[in-house]
């Protein structure tokens, strides 16, 4: 076991700086390669402590409201001289003065947000999301072109690009390959490839599984560069998970175990509260050392220390049986478990650590009983 899962209070998550650095170095590659340019999406990773190194590879952020413009304007465009883009499905009218001083460029749902504000948006370059009404993907709840999709504008309802708008953009894919781009930029082409000529960029959103191992990247590489020889506009990818992908984890330690019908542990992290893509998505986080179940001598069913029955993390297999006291490491959980992570029950936030490039750890953030308290009352 590495010496530094030891020396961490648990739960708590560890963000790896060198993993880190080597996806940026791997985006930083494409888009030099591509001629385009990429920001991280701060939904899935907004560690602002890292903002400093990830400013080194990337061209800014981007955010889905106000407080995550107001973190990438503050930590990332404005000491690092970066790129600071928004999209929301709606804007408040009284954020919108602050979002405009902000933000570089602002992307309105539909035509009618866009003309609702844009005598405010003097400065930025303002875009509209489109929905190629192409879905390449299985998840319904992370599909922005499933039947009735509240995300982006059809082309039967944007018969003409409003005056004054920049920019388009997407935003369909869900941890994918290039081959899914290239099919909806098809799409996107034969819908909206009439308004090309009058735009200055294009936004492919996120989703782009880019640090991946076995993503094609000489594909992606290539269809960027032909949608831009062919049109003249500037490409924008806007990935959040490619960025922190298998660069962070979730150290956890066993508080008890017992069997019923099979063995079960309790570790003192959630997935309801600390991992909640588990119970969403759902998926299977990996754990160093561990299998699937029955692949190895010992199998538990790994829970959470709350009410919630089904605050069940998975059935995993292990080659020596699990005590109290053991250590768990849950790998990738530096993209979204820490920004839709939650105190429900009263279970306390895990800390927050980062593991250097030159093996210390420093602890970023520790949350205790006045972080719950204050969140109510």
């Amino acid at each position: 076991m590495s010496d530094w899962i030891t020396k961490v209070k648990t739960p708590c998550y560890v963000i790896d700086e060198r993993r880190l650095r080597e996806n940026l170095e791997i985006l930083a590659d494409v888009k030099k390669r591509a001629g385009c340019k990429i920001l991280l999406a701060q939904k899935a990773y907004s560690a602002f402590a890292t903002y400093p190194l990830i400013a080194k590879y990337l061209d800014g952020c981007t955010a889905s409201g106000l407080y995550e413009a107001r973190l990438g304007y503050e930590e990332m465009a404005k000491p690092f001289g970066r790129e600071n883009h928004i999209f929301s499905p709606a804007y408040r009218d009284e954020e919108f003065d602050e979002i405009a001083k902000i933000c570089n460029h602002i992307v309105f749902n539909n035509a009618r947000q866009y003309e609702k504000f844009k005598d405010r948006a003097a400065g930025a370059s303002c875009g509209i999301r489109i929905n190629p009404e192409y879905s390449t993907q299985e998840h319904g709840i992370y599909d922005p072109c499933s039947e009735f999709s509240r995300l982006g504008t059809t082309i039967a309802n944007l018969t003409e690009l409003p005056e004054g708008v920049e920019g388009l953009h997407f935003h369909t894919l869900c941890e994918q390959n290039a081959e899914p781009l290239c099919e909806t930029i098809v799409e996107v082409t034969k819908k909206f490839g009439k308004f090309f000529g009058r735009i200055k960029w294009l936004n492919m959103g996120g989703g782009h599984h880019i640090t991946r191992p076995d993503y094609d990247r000489e594909l992606l590489i290539e269809e960027i560069r032909f949608t831009k020889e062919q049109f003249g506009f500037e490409v924008y990818l806007e990935p959040g998970e490619a960025v922190a992908l298998n660069a962070g984890y979730l150290v956890t330690t066993v508080l008890d175990t017992f069997r019923n019908g099979m063995n079960i542990a309790i570790t003192d992290a959630s997935a309801a509260c600390h991992a909640p893509d588990v119970l969403e998505m759902p998926y299977r986080p990996n754990i160093r050392g561990a299998g699937m179940p029955n692949e190895k001598q010992f199998t538990y069913r790994l829970g959470g220390n709350t009410c919630l029955a089904g605050d069940i993390i998975g059935d995993y297999s292990f080659d020596k049986a699990l005590s109290e006291g053991d250590r768990l490491v849950f790998e990738d959980m530096a993209i979204y478990s820490m920004c839709k992570n939650n105190t429900f029950n009263g279970m306390a936030l895990p800390s927050i650590y980062l593991l250097r490039e030159n093996g210390e750890l420093a602890l970023l953030k520790e949350f205790g009983y006045e972080n719950f308290k204050t969140r109510l009352s």
